[in-house]
């Protein structure tokens, strides 16, 4: 396993209540979701996330699974502890015999995450052993005691750390085991890296990724997701020819296949990848595989186009966007598809991180008409059916 989550969510979220709404605040609805569910949604979807592990009160674990769902690469909860610190190291524990690279520890109450943020720290953690997502304070700090300022803070160098915190997961799971015996205090994973001496990098955060603090933000959270509307079922489709040359190998969604021949193209030909990036292009309304991805540029040239999908689901993830199920056809006389299927479906799976039971792979022959039936090429069809937030389209 190479990135693991944990989601926080094991809080009373006292200071969001009401006296008209007492339910914790990762369990109340926004929009038609909880917030947890919101806060899991970008995770679960982002397809260089392995496992996402929610760690919950104890006694929530059936109702969270059940709230959960069936969404991509969510573990079953497991139960927290009585302070954040306890939670976040139950998360870690339960997650040590797989044994992830990294691990991301992320706030439940954060529903706004994007994946830009989840992306920057993942690439930060390729040359860091610990980064988060942070913003430079802007407004003039004070310090005050008794209802009275009583000093100006110098705002140089200042910032607000947000969550997911990503680490190397063997020297954070270290850290907060030798944490568990110290005084503290811990307000972050941040915070217990610097007192095990972990070096931790700052990486941009964003205003938007805000927590969910008081009944104020309650309000505003609500504004936000009612203005959006709620989320929207686009479907893009996308179809896709190339011709035989020379070779002994073609590659069909991901999978390298023996045969007599290969793929013409600029990039590796793979046409079941290339005719799935444009039906997420197209359930997107973001032009197509070429516009992005220009076939005279010769940094392409040789390319595995699984470069080229994930671009596409990456930009859908930017959105707020989820993808529901793909479905490729691929349609040749030969070679045989069917023996490759289930690695077809396996290698789609990994690239867009969904359950493979979201993905789809089908072979027909055009029954010797046309260029596939005389053996000249292959040609392949993706339909691909997606959500995202209501005017989240360009």
């Amino acid at each position: 396993m190479k990135n693991a989550v944990v989601i926080v969510a094991a809080g009373l979220g006292t200071r969001a209540k009401t006296d008209s709404q007492a339910t914790p605040k990762q369990f109340r609805a926004l929009a038609g979701r909880t917030v947890l569910e919101r806060a899991v949604a970008p995770f679960s979807g982002h397809a260089a996330i392995d496992a996402v592990l929610p760690v919950v009160r104890a006694g929530d674990e059936a109702a969270v699974a059940e709230m959960i769902g069936d969404a991509p690469g969510v573990l079953a909860p497991v139960a927290g502890g009585d302070s954040r610190q306890a939670s976040v190291r139950a998360g870690l524990e339960a997650l040590a015999d797989a044994g992830p690279d990294h691990v991301l520890i992320h706030d439940a109450a954060r529903p706004f995450v994007s994946g830009r943020i989840i992306d920057d720290v993942l690439a930060a953690l390729g040359r860091e052993v610990g980064a988060i997502p942070a913003i430079a304070v802007a407004d003039t700090v004070k310090r005050g005691q008794s209802g009275r300022i009583t000093e100006t803070v110098d705002r140089s160098g200042l910032y607000g750390a947000q969550t997911p915190q990503g680490f190397r997961f063997a020297a954070i799971l270290e850290a907060h085991r030798a944490a568990a015996s110290a005084s503290g205090p811990f307000t972050d994973d941040a915070s217990i890296a610097e007192w095990a001496g972990l070096p931790v990098a700052l990486v941009a955060g964003s205003a938007e990724n805000r927590k969910l603090t008081t009944a104020e933000d309650f309000e505003m959270a609500e504004r936000m997701f009612a203005g959006a509307g709620p989320d929207e079922v686009r479907v893009g489709t996308g179809f896709d020819v190339h011709g035989f040359g020379d070779g002994d190998s073609v590659t069909l969604c991901g999978v390298a296949i023996p045969f007599d021949k290969g793929l013409s193209g600029h990039s590796d030909a793979d046409v079941g990848l290339h005719a799935l990036t444009d039906a997420l292009l197209g359930a997107l309304a973001d032009g197509d595989i070429g516009s992005h991805f220009p076939p005279g540029d010769p940094q392409w040239k040789g390319a595995a186009s699984a470069v080229f999908l994930q671009h596409a689901a990456a930009l859908l993830r930017d959105r707020g966007g989820a993808i529901s199920n793909v479905d490729v056809t691929i349609i040749c006389e030969a070679p045989k598809v069917g023996p490759h299927r289930p690695a077809m479906r396996a290698r789609i799976a990994d690239l867009l991180g969904l359950d493979i039971g979201r993905v789809s792979v089908k072979a027909t022959t055009s029954e010797r008409l046309g260029f596939t039936g005389r053996g000249e090429g292959i040609a392949a069809q993706a339909v691909a059916t997606v959500t995202l937030p209501a005017g989240a389209g360009q």
